[in-house]
C-alpha cells in the first residue's frame, strides 16, 4: 500500500517515512543538478537569499528534456545523486530541505544532515523518465535560466510513484 504525500512536508509527515515504504508525491517539487547546487551553496556562503524558498520542500536530481508539444516537460528521469553529496548537507541544515528524489546511495554525510535536520531520500526509477514526465502537469524555469537543463525547475507532480530509499533515521534501502 502506498502513502500519499503532498508538498510542502511538514517535519512529521518526513519523520513517520520508514526505508521501503512507497510513495504517490504530488505538489510542487523543485530541480537541481549540480550546477545549480553549487550556485545555492555559494549563495548560502555570501548569506545571500536563495532564489527559492527549499524550507519544506524536495528537490529532485534531473536534467528534464525539451518538452514535445502538448506536454509540460520531455522526459524527466533521475540523475545520480551522489554528485550532490558535497552540497547536500549545507543545503538541508541551512534550508529546511525535506526530501530529495534521484538515484543510487549517498554519502554517511548527507545520512547524517538527514537524521539531524529530518530529510528523506526517495529513489526514483532510473530509466523510467518517459514515464516520470507523465507524472508532471506543469513546469516551469524559475533560477539560473543560463544552465539550460540544469536550471531550477518548478514541477507540479501528480502521484509520482517514489520509494523511501532512506529515511530520517538511517534506514537505507542500500
Amino acid at each position: 500500500m502506498s502513502k500519499t504525500l503532498t508538498t510542502p512536508f511538514t517535519l512529521d509527515d518526513i519523520r513517520s517515512l520508514r526505508a521501503g515504504d512507497r510513495v504517490e508525491l504530488s505538489g510542487t517539487v523543485y530541480t537541481g543538478r549540480d550546477a545549480a547546487h553549487k550556485r545555492l551553496c555559494t549563495l548560502l556562503d555570501k548569506g545571500e537569499s536563495l532564489p527559492v524558498d527549499l524550507a519544506g520542500q524536495a528537490i529532485y536530481f534531473v536534467g528534464p528534456c525539451p518538452a514535445p508539444p502538448g506536454r509540460p516537460i520531455g522526459s524527466a528521469g533521475p540523475t545520480t545523486s551522489g554528485r550532490m553529496d558535497f552540497y547536500s548537507p549545507q543545503i538541508i541544515a541551512k534550508c529546511g530541505l525535506r526530501a530529495m528524489i534521484g538515484k543510487g546511495d549517498r554519502s554517511q554525510a548527507v545520512k547524517d544532515a538527514m537524521k539531524e535536520y529530518g530529510c528523506v531520500y526517495f529513489a526514483a526509477t532510473g530509466g523510467a523518465g518517459a514515464l516520470i514526465a507523465n507524472s508532471i502537469t506543469a513546469a516551469e524555469v524559475v533560477a539560473f535560466d543560463d544552465l539550460g537543463p540544469e536550471a531550477i525547475y518548478k514541477l507540479t507532480f501528480d502521484k509520482l510513484p517514489l520509494v523511501v530509499a532512506i529515511d530520517s533515521e538511517g534506514n537505507s534501502l542500500y
